[in-house]
């Protein structure tokens, strides 16, 4: 027995730890000669990032809502920069009409701290442009800003930015909106460089988190809204004449864990950074639509671990439980919200109706994009997934003292598992072999990274130059 394990450690050794010794490959040597070759064949590409991966700015003031945490950016600590992160909430009146001067300003290529006085720099969505980059995709958005000079090369690659804070559906009317948009301008630079008039422009989609859902929405119902509650969607696939390759990568296809304890219990996004109160991220229904589903187990009582709570998305059950925008100690945070309303029982019948509304929302999203339907021949769907990392997977609830914390653990990328990445219907259900999932998957790639971490690994780069170089349609 001793034997085995000691040479079962130098396997695990020669398989991973030994795997750093080994050098990325030369990407240059690689992908130059498909990477400087333009054609009218080539499809434009567009980013698409996920929640919190846009800069927010305040319209009126051009103040930063989100996107540094330096100057005079919004603090959630003060009334007044908790009223420009939080969504308006009004009584009786659609999600889709409640406006605020806040407005998308560029995708987050990088996102300013400031930590001890110092000012530094994560970065985020900037590890996929680069990999771009060296695919000789040119950057629409920093090639007009100067920042990188393209010369006229700049019409290959586009950023879609946009309120994550909104409905995932509203901003699936907005991609198609972009889309429309960018497809006349790259059919006219075609037309200029290549003597193709009005060509049949398609786009390839790379997708981080959130957007993932976005798009796969867009792809199945163009801009069209839900239905009535009542009514059982019909996917049309109306985005897919636009689109020809969908690549999501880390998607919580399945939804997260991680959203619902944020939800319930604020989030807080380094030691040195603010918090944002339950109250706050309990305005934006986005958050929501990344609930993950009672029926895969992802919720269960404390008390009776084998009893799932099955219906994660119950109004009842956010109310009764003083989750979110029901919480009693949010009162503080909804004086500051809604200044105008001196009542508190007012205001705690004004949020709960926007949590009603929310919860509603996110269930009619789910319902859309977990309906089992095949995509039309010419769409190709591309998943970038993690599954190495402990990731949060059930969260234990106790009825009596309502308090929620997360006691089990599964594989995935720290922030998303792998089953909610391929939405694996097999949990909570009969298990296969064979994966089961609405999802029509043509290519699978696992990752052994982080939820962000993995745009920077150089497999991540090699997959992703291959599948949109070189790999044939």
């Amino acid at each position: 027995m001793r034997s085995f394990l000691l040479n079962s450690s130098i396997c695990v050794c020669i398989l991973l730890g030994c795997s750093s010794r080994y050098n990325p490959p030369e990407f240059g040597a690689l992908y130059n000669r498909s990477a400087q070759h333009h054609d009218q064949r080539r499809n434009p590409i567009i980013l698409v990032p996920g929640i919190l991966g846009s800069r927010l700015i305040d319209a009126e003031t051009g103040r930063v809502v989100w996107g540094a945490f330096t100057g005079g950016y919004a603090n959630p600590r003060t009334p007044e920069g908790a009223r420009l992160i939080a969504l308006p909430m009004l009584e009786g009146a659609p999600l889709d009409q409640l406006r605020d001067s806040v407005v998308s300003d560029g995708a987050l290529d990088r996102l300013k701290v400031k930590v001890a006085s110092l000012p530094i720099e994560i970065g985020a969505y900037v590890h996929v442009m680069e990999a771009l980059g060296i695919g000789g995709y040119r950057d629409e958005e920093l090639g007009r800003s100067g920042a990188i000079d393209y010369g006229e090369e700049h019409f290959t690659c586009f950023q879609f930015d946009y309120d994550w804070r909104r409905d995932n559906v509203e901003n699936a009317r907005l991609l198609h909106e972009f889309i429309q948009e960018k497809r006349v301008y790259v059919q006219t630079e075609r037309a200029k460089r290549y003597g193709v008039k009005e060509s049949d422009v398609k786009f390839d989609l790379v997708t981080h988190s959130m957007g993932g859902l976005l798009v796969r929405y867009y792809l199945r119902y163009g801009s069209a809204d839900l239905p009535a509650e009542e009514q059982t969607p019909e996917p049309t696939w109306m985005g897919a004449q636009y689109v020809e390759r969908a690549i999501l990568v880390g998607p919580p296809n399945a939804g997260s864990v991680s959203a619902l304890v944020q939800l319930v219990q604020g989030r807080k996004f380094g030691p040195t950074l603010p918090r944002y109160e339950p109250g706050l991220l309990g305005t934006m229904p986005a958050v929501y639509q990344l609930l993950p589903r009672g029926r895969h187990g992802a919720l269960v009582d404390v008390g009776n671990p084998e009893r799932q709570v099955e219906d994660v998305l119950s109004p009842g059950l956010w109310e009764d439980m003083g989750w979110g925008l029901a919480a009693s100690a949010q009162d503080g945070v909804l004086n500051e919200l809604l200044p105008d309303v001196l009542n508190p029982s007012d205001r705690r019948r004004i949020a709960l109706d926007h949590q009603r509304k929310c919860l509603t929302r996110a269930r009619r999203f789910q319902a859309a994009i977990d309906l089992p339907s095949s995509p039309p021949d010419g769409l190709t769907f591309h998943l970038i997934a993690g599954d190495a990392l402990p990731t949060p997977a059930v969260a234990s609830v106790d009825m009596t003292r309502r308090e929620m914390k997360v006691t089990g653990e599964g594989p995935g990328d720290g922030t998303v598992l792998r089953s909610s990445a391929l939405m694996d219907e097999r949990l909570g259900a009969a298990w296969s072999p064979a994966l089961v999932s609405p999802i029509t998957w043509d290519q699978v790639l696992f990752l052994f990274s982080g939820h962000l971490e993995m745009t920077r690994d150089p497999a991540f780069t090699d997959n992703l130059l291959f599948l949109l170089l070189e790999k044939p349609h």
